[in-house]
């Protein structure tokens, strides 16, 4: 079934009053968007529909999770999403943008396809971090990525600046961070400093 057909609510033949819709969110939503922050997820959305002569008011629930990357170990994480919102669906001849909280449709048309607002409103459900709950995370990479505490950084600094003997070292690794950046190939491992086999 295609994305469109999975996210549709039948207004043709849709009583006045109201109505209840519910969907399934898989991965592949998150796939036709070709999303780049959601890998997959799983949500069921609930819709209260409340159709009159000249429009459906929609009450629009989205609850579940999606997969994203963690902003402190870079690994997956789940994230929950708990979204609730109201679409007015008009109806006019004449051609009018969807503004995200009024979607126009022509007379003619026979069905409301809630895929775009689905998407958007999981989106936009995101918050502004997304990290694993406090000690989720993966230790090794924390290590990695791991911040050096001003206090260190003052030891470091202490010790590089602490004899002259390390002065010599410093220099090669600044030599041969310029090298690398300048895209020249670096010496060989061991050999930090020394000039490349054949120069004089």
């Amino acid at each position: 079934m295609e994305e469109s057909q999975r996210y549709a609510i039948p207004y043709k033949g849709l009583k006045n009053g109201c109505h209840e819709f519910r969907f399934e969110v898989d991965g592949s939503l998150f796939e036709e968007y070709q999303s780049t922050e959601i890998k997959d997820g799983r949500c069921e959305v609930t819709v209260a529909a409340d159709r009159s002569e000249s429009q459906v008011t929609l009450d629009v629930a989205i609850a579940g999770y999606v997969v994203v990357e963690c902003d402190r170990c870079l690994e997956d994480c789940r994230v929950p999403i708990d979204f609730e919102g109201r679409l007015v669906v008009k109806f006019s001849e004449e051609v009018h943008e969807y503004d995200g909280e009024v979607m126009w449709m022509l007379p003619g048309e026979d069905q409301v396809d809630l895929k775009q607002y689905i998407y958007e409103s999981i989106v936009l459900s995101l918050p502004y971090q997304r990290v694993h709950p406090e000690g989720m995370c993966n230790p090794d990479m924390l290590e990695r990525f791991r911040i050096v505490s001003d206090q260190e950084f003052a030891s470091i600094e202490a010790r590089a600046g602490g004899g002259a003997h390390n002065e010599g070292e410093w220099a090669k690794l600044a030599a041969l961070r310029e090298r690398m950046e300048a895209g020249e190939e670096t010496p060989e491992k061991g050999e930090a400093g020394e000039k490349p086999r054949g120069t004089k």
